[in-house]
């Protein structure tokens, strides 16, 4: 791979774990509206990554768009309140990866996630002074790919990656005319990526040599 100029990370399943807490904020919501529902882990882990309408329609099928979009945005909103609390797993080399990668790199994050949570959850880690910017599906409720370019634009960058963990990052990855990096210890499984890493450190040692 030609040495880049820009990592562009994605948050869940790639930098850290906060499924629980996503689940609790949606059994908060269902109890407060007496919906009789209740969602655990598993239920949510296949749909990791995945824009806001789509996990609306797999959770909420009975309640039509509007409404169930109005359920979603309440979930985030609590969610805003609880993250920073509850937080999550963050996987292990993130942090020190992050560092060590901000000597020779632009970072940037872009999630398919609420409005303001990077910045909930870099505030979490204490990853702010590596994070040169931040970009998340709630801002406009657009692909990745679109935003990818946002981010491009904006700053200029010539040579990016988006490092991700899912079939869709990658899917994403390639509409946006950019090299895909995958690592497998997320949520997400597929055949289809430029290089690929069982773990961060191996990630951070890749980019450094490089």
């Amino acid at each position: 791979m030609q040495k880049p100029d820009s990592i562009i990370f994605d948050m869940d399943g790639t930098l850290w774990d906060a499924v629980d807490t996503y689940a609790q904020s949606w059994n908060i919501i269902f109890e407060q509206k007496n919906i009789n529902r209740v969602i655990e882990r598993h239920h949510l882990m296949n749909m990791m990554g995945w824009e806001g309408k789509k996990v609306v329609a797999a959770l909420l099928p009975e309640y039509s768009e509007d409404e169930g979009m109005e359920i979603y945005n309440t979930v985030t909103t609590l969610r805003s309140d609880i993250l920073p609390k509850m937080g999550g797993r963050l996987y292990e080399g993130v942090i020190d990866g992050l560092k060590q990668l901000s000597t020779q790199y632009q970072l940037f994050i872009l999630s398919n996630c609420a409005k303001g949570h990077i910045r909930l959850f870099m505030d979490w880690a204490g990853i702010n002074e590596y994070i040169v910017d931040e970009f998340a599906y709630g801002v406009n409720r657009m692909p990745k790919h679109h935003n990818i370019a946002l981010l491009q634009q904006k700053h200029h960058l010539k040579n990016p990656v988006y490092v991700g963990d899912t079939e869709g990052d990658g899917q994403q990855s390639r509409l946006a005319g950019i090299p895909f990096v995958f690592v497998s210890y997320g949520f997400g499984k597929t055949d289809d990526y430029d290089v690929k890493f069982d773990d961060f450190t191996s990630l951070t040692k890749y980019f450094l040599d490089l």
